[in-house]
């Protein structure tokens, strides 16, 4: 039988849609679209000759073969993974974010243009597995994550510094009876009801939405939708509803929509806290230093006071 040569991006997306059940979701993770995922799929199932993933309605499931493939696509990662790390972790500092268009990514790559000769690899994550796992558990060396989950603390050897408080505003559509608003109170957030898909997932971000609801009476729906959990697919959805809302952040480019209304939130401002996550091991690291002063100079303390933090995160981002 003659040898086939697979492609690792191609064993990468298996392993995602298997991990996240949905094309769209493991195309965030990878950070790539859905279509090119769909692209690495076929071209996969057409040299293996056989189908390994079966689309169901609303998710997408291993097929008999693929579940006999998928424990080793694993194994073939995972050595591909420590090869190149044995060859790169002395040379470049791996940095997650959560994608391009959020705070951390905006951050980073106004740090990138300033340092064009940084040793330094961004890696994109998604919400199911985040930038504060990545760094937990050793896929990467550095992150911005909110550094407090109380049912998963950081382990000791996981440092932390305050990077940025992404203040939240709300967006609807043009035809929601808020549209018209210069402003709400946080208090008024009760009577909302916000699709926020990215807190339906076992993480920090899920907490950090918990505890908002918790604090203000705001309903959190993060139901998964057929659309997807990307930025056009949600503001598409709150674009055409009069009765939900979602939040974006300040720091967070959010794509323009020509039936999209930005509603600041007031007394108090919520915020999402991003911390700039580091492991002892990258210490040594010539790049650390340079990012570690270049988040401290840009982080505006004197905000802490006048937003609405998770109490747990408010010693962190007080320094």
């Amino acid at each position: 039988m003659a040898k086939l040569d697979l492609d690792l991006s191609a064993l990468r997306a298996v392993v995602a849609i298997a991990d996240e059940g949905q094309f769209s979701l493991a195309a965030s993770v990878l950070g790539v679209s859905q279509q090119a995922v769909s692209k690495r799929i076929a071209k996969l199932e057409g040299q293996l000759g056989t189908r390994l993933l079966e689309r169901q309605t609303g998710n997408v499931a291993l097929t008999v073969h693929g579940a006999r493939f998928l424990p080793h696509a694993r194994t073939v990662l995972t050595s591909a993974d420590t090869a190149i790390a044995a060859v790169r972790e002395l040379q470049v500092l791996r940095v997650a974010v959560h994608g391009a268009q959020i705070v951390d990514g905006n951050l980073m790559r106004f740090y990138l243009e300033r340092h064009p000769d940084a040793q330094i690899e961004l890696i994109m994550m998604g919400p199911s597995k985040t930038s504060r796992d990545a760094v937990v558990a050793g896929r990467v060396d550095v992150a911005f994550a909110r550094h407090n989950w109380s049912a998963h603390r950081l382990p000791t050897y996981v440092n932390a510094a305050p990077a940025y408080l992404d203040a939240l505003h709300l967006l609807v559509g043009s035809g929601h009876p808020l549209a018209q608003r210069d402003h709400i109170e946080f208090d008024d957030l009760a009577d909302l009801t916000a699709w926020v898909p990215g807190a339906g997932f076992d993480s920090e971000v899920g907490d950090f939405y918990r505890q908002l609801s918790a604090s203000c009476g705001v309903t959190i729906n993060s139901e998964r939708h057929p659309g997807g959990i990307g930025f056009t697919n949600i503001l598409d959805r709150i674009a055409d509803s009069q009765s939900l809302v979602t939040f974006g952040g300040e720091g967070t480019t959010t794509p323009w929509h020509p039936n999209i209304r930005r509603v600041p939130i007031v007394n108090p401002t919520p915020a999402y806290p991003m911390a700039l996550l580091w492991r002892e091991t990258a210490s040594s690291h010539p790049a650390l230093n340079s990012l570690i002063d270049f988040v401290a100079g840009s982080y505006r303390s004197n905000e802490t006071s006048s937003v609405w933090l998770p109490e747990p995160d408010r010693a962190l981002f007080r320094k």
